[in-house]
Order: structure tokens, then sequence, then C-alpha cells
């Protein structure tokens, strides 16, 4: 029976550990620059801590993998050249790339090292998965959320490299690697600096008992100060559309596979991984130990996996806007 490696956020040295700890296989990280999607101040790794991480996970038989899944700029590719040559140097396991000519820097330069075609690369069928691994010696694709159950049951039959697919956490409604959203607001775009939303472009304001948001000006939201407020995000905003105010683009809420998970299993996905690299150590200690408990007992057991009322109500207390859904690997009106 095919067994899922479990990949975890690390963000922080401590969540690093927390994942470790709590169950992880691997854990993905970032550097503390723009080469990682996860850009924000007081998160991700540097070279010292990078290090320290890599050999707790190795001392516990676990691994480490780097994303370095921005897009490099005219002009500035060797920071980004330079980001996998640090990394490399560190002993991580495996890189997650999207850039086809840093895909290309890694293959002539590092040959040994795994490359793995980050979810920004945006491959959704066999043909374009088949030239990944073909060109740039790519060994594994996460696969975007915009994909149903029968589509990536076929890719698991059809693409000559193992698969992996998002298990648990936000959902990105706009295709991984092109959205423009924020790119719109701040002139800053998402796939360059690493971040949705930069943290130099939100404003926080209290008004009149309600509580602002605004990306460089633009106000995408207003909450209530008894409501939870989350990374504030273009498309998870709260618009003012034919006389009515509400979410118009996609509404906060959680992926959470737990219900098709035994399908995923006998589909042969090589990996199921969590979002959330700017979630706290708790958050992924709580997540980790929940879907290693969840995976683990439907490999033990698939014909007879039963999925349990506690998983449900743990995940379902730490989902973004407490909902959550299949997203796209369930459409029923397909």
């Amino acid at each position: 029976m095919n067994k899922p490696e479990l990949v975890c956020p690390g963000g922080t040295s401590a969540a690093v550990e927390a994942a470790i700890d709590a169950g992880a296989d691997a854990v993905y990280v970032g550097m503390r620059n723009e080469t990682n999607a996860r850009n924000f101040p007081g998160l991700n790794l540097d070279q010292a801590e990078l290090v320290a991480s890599i050999r707790y996970a190795h001392r516990k038989g676990r691994k480490i993998y780097l994303a370095i899944n921005t897009y490099p700029q005219p002009g500035r590719v060797n920071t980004w050249e330079r980001a996998v040559d640090e990394a490399v140097a560190t002993g991580v396991d495996a890189l997650i790339i999207a850039d086809l000519g840093l895909l290309r820097y890694c293959q002539e330069h590092h040959p040994r090292v795994p490359r793995h075609l980050s979810v920004q690369g945006s491959a959704t069928n066999a043909d374009a998965l088949r030239f990944y691994a073909e060109r740039f010696g790519v060994t594994r694709a996460v696969l975007p959320r915009v994909l149903p159950l029968n589509q990536v049951e076929r890719l698991t039959q059809e693409a000559p490299l193992s698969l992996e697919v998002f298990g648990f956490g936000g959902l990105c409604v706009m295709v991984e690697g092109r959205c423009a959203l924020s790119s719109y607001a701040t002139g800053v775009s998402p796939n360059t600096c690493g971040a949705c939303s930069p943290a130099a472009s939100v404003r926080w304001e209290e008004h009149a008992g309600e509580r602002r948001v605004r990306l460089d000006g633009v106000l995408i939201d207003v909450f209530q100060k008894t409501e939870k407020a989350g990374y504030p995000t273009i498309c998870k905003g709260r618009f003012k559309t034919r006389g009515a105010v509400n979410y118009t683009l996609e509404e906060p809420t959680s992926l959470n596979v737990l219900p098709i998970l035994a399908d995923l299993v006998q589909a042969g996905v090589a990996a199921i991984k969590i979002e959330g690299r700017q979630r706290s150590p708790t958050y992924v200690a709580r997540v980790t130990a929940i879907m290693r408990a969840a995976i683990d007992a439907c490999v033990r057991d698939p014909l007879h996996f039963v999925l349990q009322p506690e998983w449900m109500q743990g995940l379902s207390a730490l989902a973004e806007g407490h909902q959550q859904t299949l997203g796209a690997f369930h459409r029923p009106w397909r």
C-alpha cells in the first residue's frame, strides 16, 4: 500500500522542530529573502538556522525541502542562483523550484540534488509534467489546487514523476504562479517579492468600533471587533458589488482532504502537503499530529478506514474562517 509522505510547513526554526516532533516526514522551508513565496518579516531561516534545522531533521530521520519558488527578475538572476548554491551547501534534501531557468541552473550545477516542481509552476497535465521530468530532471511536482480528484488520479498513472497534493490549509483562487491582484493594488508582484500582500503596503485602522484593512490605500475589508481577522489579501476581501457587501472572489476557508484521504492514498500520490509557513509552531504541531494519525490509520487498513470525529473537530478549530472544503477536488457539477 502506498504511504504518502507528510510534508509540513516550517516558517521558523521552532515550527520546523514542532512539525518533526509531531510526525512530519519532511518539512519545507524558505530563506529569509525574496526567493521564496512566503517572504514575510520575522519568518523563514537564515543560513545558520537552516543548517541547524537540517541537522535536527536528519537526526530524526526526516527531510528538509527548501522552496526557492518565486521568479527571478532580469538583471538579478544571481540572487536566486546564489540561494540555490547556499541551499545545496547546507545539505537540503530537495529544492522546490518554479522558474525554468533556475531549474536548468540546478540541473547543470547541482545535478545530484533532487528537484521538485513548485505549485507556482502551475503544471496541470501529463504533457507539462513530462516536459519538466525529461528536460530538467524533476522528480516530483506539487499540483496546483485547481484539479478535481479524478484528474489527480489520472495524472498519477500518466505522469513520469511523483505527485504531491495539498491536504490542509489556505486555498488560492488564482492559478498559482499567475496572480496579478496584489500587483494591481501595490505595483509589486506576489510572484516576485514573495508575498500576496507585502507588509509595507498593509495598513490597519481603528474606526468607530471597526477594524479596517487597506492594501496601499485600497480598502479590502472591514472587521467588527468580535470578528476573526486573518491575513489580508484582495482575493479574500469583502467588497460592495450590486449594492451588497460580501466576499466577491472567495470566502476565507481551508482545504481539508481527510474525507477523501483513502482515495488519494489509493491513487498513489507521493506526498500530502500542509500549507502554512506563516503559521505558528502550535498550529503546525496540531495539524501535523492529526494528519499523521489519519495517514497512518488509512495506510494500516485502507478498506476499513474511518474518519474520526476528533480529527475533523481538531482541524475545524484551526481552519481559516472556521470553514473547511474539498475545494476543486470535489466538483459535483462536472
